[in-house]
């Protein structure tokens, strides 16, 4: 399902700005982005994340910007700079050459000044980062559920119509098996005419034709396929897998009453069915 959510925060040294973006996805797929001072806390944001995300494919940036509160120390390595000095000077004494500008090399000989980051306790910095992580969270979480509300009404709507065509089917049943047995009459007192045939025999044959294209079960097995995904929707749960299993079981009693309807009406009304129910099953892989 599709969310989002962005938060910031700031202290006396960092400023935070967390965004978090979230597609639909079968597992929790995560993409993070961080501060490269802070890329020893992944594993922590990872299982903040697999706590508070429903599943998803998630992409995470967080930007940290220091506002001051970490101070560069230069200092002089003396005791190296002075065997470079005493080295350089021997050498140049060895070939007669000047040594005058000696101590200005030595100053520029590998790590013979250094610096050192002297940052304060990030405990601190690390709760904000924390604290704003957790808020855009929340926000992406909220986006979700908004968008949920959304499907279900969608949802709801599509049902309905569903269940407004199974209505016009069952309208329509009586008076197509009773246009099934008088054509079957009709041709059976056409051969009646001018061939012998058994009165008994023809009502059996009548009678299993009839039981073949009855579809009273798959009408009754739709309408409480029907009343069940609107109950599951209900679910405090994570849903979209379940819901999706009860699309599939409409669809078999939607093809099954097609398949023995053997009337226009029906038909157009298993057309309509089928093209609201296409749109649940688009829309159902939008839903944790």
């Amino acid at each position: 399902m599709t969310g989002y959510g962005s938060h910031t925060a700031e202290n006396d040294k960092i400023s935070v700005s967390v965004e978090i973006k979230s597609l639909n996805s079968k597992f929790l797929d995560l993409n993070l982005r961080l501060s490269k001072e802070y890329s020893d806390r992944e594993l922590e944001v990872r299982n903040i994340l697999n706590n508070t995300i429903e599943r998803g494919k998630v992409g995470l940036n967080i930007d940290v910007q220091s506002k001051g509160g970490v101070k560069a120390k230069v200092f002089i390595n003396r005791e190296l700079v002075a065997l470079y000095y005493k080295d350089l000077k021997e050498t140049a004494d060895a070939i007669g050459a000047s040594d005058s500008d000696l101590f200005k090399l030595a100053l520029q000989m590998p790590k013979a000044m250094e610096s050192e980051a002297e940052t304060e306790d990030s405990s601190e910095d690390w709760a904000l980062i924390q604290k704003v992580l957790v808020e855009a969270i929340a926000k992406c979480n909220e986006f979700r559920k908004d968008e949920g509300k959304t499907l279900s009404l969608k949802f709801q709507e599509y049902i309905k119509n569903i269940g407004d065509a199974l209505t016009k089917v069952e309208a329509f049943d009586p008076q197509r098996i009773e246009a099934i047995r008088t054509r079957i009459r009709q041709h059976f007192d056409d051969y009646s005419k001018s061939e012998q045939l058994d009165n008994s025999r023809f009502e059996q044959e009548l009678i299993f034709y009839i039981e073949k294209l009855d579809i009273s079960e798959e009408k009754v097995r739709l309408r409480s396929h029907l009343s069940y995904f609107l109950e599951a929707m209900e679910g405090a749960e994570a849903n979209g897998k379940k819901l999706g299993f009860i699309a599939q079981e409409i669809g078999r009693e939607i093809n099954t009453i097609g398949s023995k309807a053997n009337d226009a009406n029906i038909q157009r009304s298993v057309v309509q069915m089928k093209e609201e129910l296409e749109k649940i099953k688009e829309q159902s892989l939008n839903i944790l």
